[in-house]
């Protein structure tokens, strides 16, 4: 079973295929995800990485943990599954105000 790392501080040039082959130094690559935004498609500086191999996962963190890829310096580590436990995501644009503009309760 392939072992997925977390990489994080990408930088926004980055792109599956230049992570897929700055990974593949270490060995073979099942697959490489830098994760977009759904609105612009620009990424949202993160990404996974899937080992073929599980013995290559502590090197490719040793290899590229703290190292520059189009110059930012990375943070790799193994990716944590997903919980069920987590509560819902809720809708964007932020809390539940009034659009008055803030401030305290007012009789209307």
């Amino acid at each position: 079973m392939a072992k997925r790392l977390y990489i994080g501080n990408l930088s926004y040039d980055t792109t599956d295929d230049s992570l897929r082959n700055a990974f593949a130094e270490v060995g073979p690559v099942a697959s490489a995800s830098v994760m977009k935004d759904r609105m612009s498609g620009r990424s949202r500086g993160f990404a996974f990485v899937e080992m073929e191999n599980d013995d290559d996962a502590p090197k490719a963190i040793e290899r590229w943990n703290g190292q520059e890829l189009d110059g930012r310096k990375l943070i790799v580590n193994e990716a944590r599954p997903m919980t069920t436990d987590r509560p819902p995501r809720r809708g964007g644009f932020g809390g539940g105000g009034r659009g008055f503009g803030g401030g305290g309760q007012r009789d209307y």
